[in-house]
């Protein structure tokens, strides 16, 4: 059996189950909560802890990635 490919940026599923684990206030984000909520067609299921959660939703600070990304490509 072949596994379906991991890549699904920006793709939609019927069910998504959403697990926020405590992590690096860098790392849980407002951003990243409304990602995966907005990916459910169907059903969502948040697995985590409140506070956590109340902390991803105040949690407004974007961090710049730094990829490099254009450098690469202009050069």
């Amino acid at each position: 059996m072949q596994l379906p490919s991991i890549n699904h940026n920006g793709s939609e599923f019927d069910v998504v189950i959403l697990v926020i684990p405590p992590a690096s206030p860098m790392l849980i984000t407002r951003n990243l909560l409304y990602t995966g909520i907005t990916r459910a067609k169907k059903l969502l299921v948040m697995v985590g802890i409140d506070k956590v959660v109340d902390f991803m939703i105040q949690n407004v600070d974007v961090k710049r990635r730094n990829t490099g990304l254009e450098y690469k490509m202009r050069h």
